[in-house]
């Protein structure tokens, strides 16, 4: 049985149990779990194997990137633009940003943004890697492009343009790009292990992901399909048109400096079990002295927008403004939880009912579309402890 580090405060046992048991009972390869109760660590723990190749060790220092859990670091940028009174959820894009009025965008507004209805889920313009790698020529394609949907009418989740949009909104309000604003006003005064655009000093903490197997259940592969077939929405979204696919054949692409240095706030967020939890904690209890969303604005960014079919991913799903909300496909701790997942597994939340902010992250992908089994387990183990 893989061994496990780290330390659990008295009455959170259960959540100890559970990290081991996904070892046990899951192909758990490296992984970590930290968890926050009323602004103190409770809960941190780690174990297994950081790089299957090399067989090197997860440890206390070990980084890993978390994809689509690094919307909620975005989704905090964009909510202290609008507590500071900077940004307004209501305001079209446009007024902050007029090269994206062309084409019949000139009324979408942040919210649509925010909560993936503004018809924007890929680029239709075909783009290089580098030209992605370098996110201008993205951000300029976005604003000459016309919305795929009609804005406003459905939700289709923007898996890699959410974090462009949303970063080009705050570069254009605040002057820094979303990954040095997050820096500067969160990770900084938090000190926290997370980076959107990662400083090459750190790389060689970086866990290597594994990718995951296919879908052993039938009617899982089906669903996958569905949602992942070659000119599905789904697929554009996900792959950007195809372009990610051009990303390096030999090795797995996320494993890579480039990808994890540039400024994807949509996917490319490293970081630990530890700082995901505390960012999150920060959101609804003070840390140290450090709350980065008071109460009105954290309750503002969190209220339901959408929830019901999603164009792209064909499963139900229920958005705040950026932020994931407790729903059928990716359960949270409850009703009013908040944050987000990323591909393979990994998720990072909030309880504001409990006060609770949690992070996990792994490096064995899973392919699952409906609540990864080893955070449903966490979940559970997590709310007997409560």
């Amino acid at each position: 049985m893989t061994e496990t580090q780290g330390h659990v405060a008295k009455g959170f046992e259960k959540v100890a149990d559970a990290f081991s048991a996904n070892f046990a009972d899951y192909p758990e390869l490296g992984a970590g779990f930290a968890l926050y109760a009323d602004g103190k660590l409770q809960v941190d723990l780690w174990g297994g194997i950081a790089d299957k190749t090399s067989g090197k060790a997860w440890d206390e220092q070990t980084l890993q990137l978390v994809f689509s859990t690094t919307k909620g670091a975005a989704a905090i940028c964009v909510a202290r633009l609008v507590e500071a009174g900077k940004l307004n959820y209501s305001d079209p894009v446009s007024m902050h940003w007029p090269e994206f009025a062309a084409n019949g965008k000139r009324d979408i507004t942040v919210a649509q943004v925010m909560s993936h209805q503004a018809g924007l889920a890929w680029a239709e313009a075909p783009l290089t890697i580098d030209e992605i790698l370098a996110v201008g020529p993205v951000v300029e394609a976005l604003a000459d492009q016309a919305p795929l949907w009609e804005p406003g009418s459905t939700h289709g989740y923007h898996a890699v343009t959410y974090g462009w949009l949303a970063g080009e909104l705050v570069r254009r309000i605040d002057g820094r790009s979303i990954g040095r604003y997050f820096a500067d006003e969160v990770a900084g005064p938090l000190g926290l292990d997370f980076w959107i655009g990662l400083p090459e000093a750190e790389e060689a903490r970086v866990s290597r992901l594994e990718p995951a197997p296919p879908p052993s259940d039938p009617a899982e592969l089906l669903l996958l399909m569905q949602m992942m077939g070659p000119g599905t929405p789904g697929f554009k979204a996900l792959t950007m048109n195809g372009a990610i696919l051009a990303f390096g054949l030999a090795e797995n692409p996320f494993n890579t400096r480039a990808f994890h240095a540039t400024e994807m706030p949509a996917a490319s967020g490293i970081t630990n079990a530890r700082s995901l939890a505390k960012m999150y904690a920060a959101t609804v209890s003070d840390v140290d002295g450090v709350r980065v969303l008071g109460p009105a604005a954290m309750r503002a960014a969190t209220a339901e927008a959408v929830s019901g079919p999603d164009h792209c991913l064909v499963a139900e799903t229920r958005f705040g403004m950026g932020f994931m909300l407790d729903n059928v496909t990716v359960p949270l701790l409850g009703h009013n939880a908040f944050g987000h997942a990323g591909a393979g597994g990994s998720l990072g939340q909030a309880d504001p009912d409990t006060g609770v902010g949690y992070g996990y992250v792994m490096n064995q992908m899973l392919g699952g579309i409906a609540g990864d089994p080893r955070t449903v387990r966490l979940n559970n183990a997590v709310r007997a402890c409560l």
